[in-house]
């Protein structure tokens, strides 16, 4: 499992990528292209939750609220 900084790290490269409208990276070596600017927010959000469950802080929730008059 890689360490809290090592994740942070790739995280912020991925931000970087994403904010400059590329989708691919050079890392140690190797290229990795993502086929879609979709496919690469999965890639983020993953390493998002990744550094939560590291770090013990709980993942963010979504809750959705619906009401309606009554009858």
């Amino acid at each position: 499992m890689a360490t809290l900084a090592e994740l942070a790290t790739r995280l912020e490269a991925l931000r970087k990528i994403r904010a400059g409208g590329r989708r691919a990276i050079d890392s140690d070596g190797s290229k990795v292209e993502y086929r879609s600017d979709g496919e690469l927010a999965a890639a983020i959000a993953d390493l998002e939750r990744q550094i939560s469950a590291h770090s013990g802080k709980p993942a963010a929730r979504v809750v959705y609220i619906n009401s309606s008059k009554g009858t």
